[in-house]
C-alpha cells in the first residue's frame, strides 16, 4: 500500500461516521429494498395472505438474509469496479450469454413496468373514479419526465421520499386485529394449516412467486449502478481507498444500508401477508388478481381508512418502482453497448440510456392502456426473472470471489455462504416452478 500524500484527503475519522444522520448514510439500498415492494409484489403478498393466511410466513423470514447477502454483493461490485452488473457479466462470459441475460432482463422489466402501472392507474379509479386508461398514460408520463428532467439528486431525494409509502401498510396492520399466537403457530407449521381448498401444487406455485418477488435481477442491477453513480459524483475516492479508515467506512455503509433497505421491504411484505390474511381470508376471499383489487376488498371488511391507505400505498411504492425498473433495463443496456449512461448525466448527453427509458416505461403504458391482463404480464415477467435470475446470480458470485476484478475486496467466507445459499434457494424456486408448471 502507498503512503498517503500530502495532496490526498484525510478521511473523516470513524466517530465522524457516527455523527452523520442515518438518512444520509441511506441511498440505493433503502430504494432497491422499497421498490422490491412495487404493485406486482404487492398482489402476490396480498394473494399469500389471503389463500393460505400465515402459511408463507416463513418465506420472508428465509429470504431476508439472503436478500442481503445477495444485494451486498451486487452494491460491493458496483462500488469496486465503479463498473455495473452488465459490464462486469460480459467480462466473465460469452458475449452471447451477456446479451440474452440482458435482453431478457428488459422484456421482463417493461412487463412488470406493465403491470405496475395498470395496478397503479386502477387504485386511482377506484380512490378518485376517472377512466382508466387516462391515468395510465399520465403515470407513465410522470414516471418519464423525472428521470429525464430532474438532477440525480433530486431523483434520489424523491425516490427516498417515496418510500415512506410503504408505512402505509404498516398502518393497515395497526388497525386490524392480529392474532400474533396463531400467525407464529401457523407460520413455524404451515403443513399443519393448510387449507382444504388448496392444493399442494399451488401452494408450491406461491412459494416460488414470493421467493421470484423478493429476489429479482432488476434489484442487483439498480444497486450496483446506483454505487456507481455516486462514486461518479466522488472522484476524489479513489485515492481515498489507500487509506483503511475509508475503506472500512464505506464498506460499512453499504452494509448498514443494505440491512435497512431490505428489511424494510420484507417488514413491509409480511404486514401486507399478515394484513390480508386477517381481514380476506377471514371474509372468505381467497382469490386476488390485482394490488387494487385487495385494496377495494379491504373496504367493508377493514374499514374506509384500510381501503384508502393501502390504495394511496399502491400509488406511492408505484412511483417507486417503475422508475427503477425502467432504469436498471436503461444501465445494463448503455453498460452493454458502451454507451454513457446514468441519471446525473443530461438527455443529449446519455440519449441512449434515456431512450431506453423511455421505450421501457412507455411500451409499459401502452400495455396497460391495451386493456393487457396485468395477471399475465406478471406471469411472464416471473418466469423471465426466474430463468435469468440464477445465471445471473452464480456470475455475481464468481465476480465477488475473483480477485482479478475485485483485488483486496473479495467477499468474505460468510458472504459467500449467504450468496450461494441465495443462490441454491432461487435455483430450487426455478426447478419448482418448472415442475409445478407441468
Amino acid at each position: 500500500m502507498s503512503t498517503p500524500t500530502s495532496s490526498t484527503p484525510i478521511p473523516p475519522a470513524d466517530d465522524d461516521e457516527e455523527e452523520q444522520s442515518l438518512t444520509s448514510r441511506l441511498g440505493p439500498g433503502l430504494i432497491t429494498g422499497a421498490a422490491d415492494d412495487d404493485p406486482s409484489g404487492i398482489a402476490t403478498y396480498s394473494q399469500a395472505g389471503a389463500q393460505f393466511r400465515f402459511a408463507l410466513v416463513w418465506t420472508l423470514f428465509l429470504t431476508t438474509p439472503l436478500m442481503i447477502g445477495i444485494q451486498m454483493l451486487s452494491a460491493r461490485i458496483g462500488w469496486v469496479t465503479r463498473e455495473g452488473l452488465a459490464t462486469n457479466i460480459d467480462k466473465l462470459c460469452p458475449r452471447w450469454l451477456t446479451v440474452s441475460l440482458v435482453g431478457l432482463l428488459v422484456v421482463a422489466n417493461t412487463l412488470n413496468i406493465a403491470a405496475d402501472v395498470a395496478a397503479m392507474a386502477e387504485a386511482v379509479k377506484l380512490l378518485a373514479g376517472g377512466p382508466q386508461p387516462l391515468y395510465v398514460l399520465v403515470i407513465g408520463a410522470v414516471c418519464i419526465a423525472m428521470q429525464i428532467f430532474f438532477s440525480y439528486e433530486r431523483t434520489v431525494r424523491v425516490l427516498k421520499w417515496l418510500t415512506l409509502a410503504l408505512f402505509a401498510y404498516v398502518a393497515v396492520v395497526l388497525v386490524v386485529s392480529v392474532p400474533w399466537a396463531q400467525a407464529l403457530a401457523e407460520s413455524l407449521r404451515p403443513w399443519a394449516f393448510l387449507p382444504a381448498s388448496s392444493s399442494g401444487k399451488e401452494y408450491a406455485a406461491m412459494v416460488v412467486a414470493v421467493l421470484g418477488t423478493t429476489i429479482s435481477p432488476y434489484l442487483f442491477f439498480w444497486q450496483a449502478t446506483q454505487e456507481v453513480e455516486d462514486c461518479r459524483r466522488r472522484p476524489e475516492g479513489e485515492r481515498l481507498r489507500r487509506h483503511p479508515a475509508y475503506v472500512r467506512k464505506h464498506l460499512r455503509r453499504i452494509k448498514l444500508d443494505t440491512i435497512v433497505g431490505m428489511g424494510f421491504s420484507n417488514l413491509v411484505a409480511l404486514c401486507i401477508v399478515v394484513a390480508t390474511a386477517v381481514t380476506l381470508n377471514e371474509r372468505g376471499v381467497v382469490n386476488i388478481q390485482t394490488a387494487a383489487q385487495a385494496a377495494e376488498a379491504l373496504r367493508p371488511v377493514a374499514g374506509a381508512f384500510a381501503f384508502v391507505v393501502f390504495g394511496l400505498g399502491i400509488i406511492g411504492t408505484g412511483l417507486l418502482a417503475v422508475p427503477v425498473l425502467a432504469g436498471s433495463a436503461a444501465y445494463a443496456v448503455s453498460e452493454l453497448f458502451g454507451w454513457k449512461a446514468g441519471l446525473s448525466r443530461g438527455f443529449h448527453e446519455a440519449r441512449g440510456f434515456y431512450l431506453i427509458i423511455v421505450a421501457a416505461t412507455g411500451i409499459g403504458s401502452a400495455m396497460g392502456v391495451f386493456d393487457v391482463d396485468p395477471m399475465k404480464a406478471l406471469v411472464l415477467s416471473a418466469i423471465v426473472n426466474g430463468v435469468i435470475s440464477v445465471p445471473i446470480m452464480v456470475v455475481m458470485m464468481l465476480i465477488g470471489q475473483s480477485k482479478s476484478v475485485m483485488g483486496r475486496f473479495t467477499i468474505t467466507r460468510r458472504h459467500r455462504l449467504f450468496g450461494w445459499a441465495a443462490t441454491g434457494v432461487m435455483a430450487a424456486a426455478v426447478a419448482l416452478m418448472v415442475v409445478t408448471s407441468v
